[in-house]
């Protein structure tokens, strides 16, 4: 005949040795069968230490007795996922627009928007780009031999 524990069975088979001997102290302190200062001592710990350690179960035991909500939980992760398809989804969407509206010129005979021109005629800056980018780039084409060419001393150096 099978008799059942008090905690369930399988309490503490996926914890650790240490943490299982901490809880057992703690349980034992709140019982009154031991004092902190026993327990302290049979852990080897500072009577401080044991303090901080018995507020963190406690604090675990708390947290673990309040009430689950119901239903389903979003999590961050499906959160992203969801607003990810919906991006894609919406992507798609504006081409397609986008894709009409260009039929719909060409077929009223409409010319196409002109591009837009800097207001003073300008030619546009070149956007910086930043140095730590640069060197990467200078990095990357160094170590990746191009066929056809002789490898640089510098790429021979650094193989």
């Amino acid at each position: 005949m099978k008799r059942h524990q008090v905690g369930g069975a399988d309490l503490g088979k996926d914890r650790g040795v240490e943490a299982k001997r901490l809880a057992a102290a703690i349980l034992e302190v709140l019982a009154g069968a031991r004092t902190p200062t026993e327990a302290a001592t049979a852990l080897g710990l500072s009577v401080p230490r044991y303090y901080q350690l018995e507020a963190q179960a406690l604090r675990g035991l708390l947290e673990a007795c309040e009430p689950k909500p119901r239903g389903r939980v979003r999590s961050i992760k499906t959160e992203v996922e969801t607003l990810s398809k919906e991006n894609q989804r919406l992507q798609r969407e504006l081409t397609r627009h986008q894709a009409l509206a260009r039929a719909a010129q060409r077929t009223v005979g409409l010319a196409p928007p002109a591009p837009v021109v800097n207001k003073a005629g300008k030619k546009p800056r070149k956007r910086r780009v930043a140095r730590a980018l640069s060197v990467a780039e200078r990095l990357k084409e160094e170590t990746i031999p191009t066929t056809g060419t002789p490898p640089t001393p510098a790429s021979t150096a650094a193989i």
